[in-house]
């Protein structure tokens, strides 16, 4: 069985720091691309960064220069570091895996920016 645990979100000023985690279990994980997607209040769920199992990775054009995707497959765990954050980036932030055909999603964390 497949999960995904999310932690790590917050409360944060804007400029500031959070890393989220999403640790992975019933995959194996080293071989999966991982993704960080985030849903704002009233907009549509968006890709944020992903990362394949030989960790390149791509990140969504409001994101790039200020977060950081990354892996860790010793402890099946992928992480978003997100700096100078915006009120723009306030949402639930999910992780996501596709297995064969079926995508999985953990329960999300949320993130707020705000002064």
């Amino acid at each position: 069985q497949v999960q995904l645990v999310e932690s790590g979100g917050g409360l944060v000023q804007p400029g500031g720091s959070l890393k989220l985690s999403c640790s992975a279990s019933g995959i194996i994980f080293r071989i999966n691309a991982m993704h960080w997607y985030r849903q704002g209040p009233g907009k549509e769920r968006e890709l944020v960064a992903s990362i394949t199992g030989s960790s390149s990775t791509n990140y969504a054009d409001s994101v790039k220069g200020r977060f950081t995707i990354s892996r860790d497959n010793a402890k099946k765990t992928v992480y978003l570091e997100m700096n100078s954050l915006k009120p723009d980036d306030t949402g639930v932030y999910y992780c996501s895996v596709r297995v064969l055909s079926t995508t999985y999603w953990g329960q999300g964390t949320q993130v707020t920016v705000s002064s």
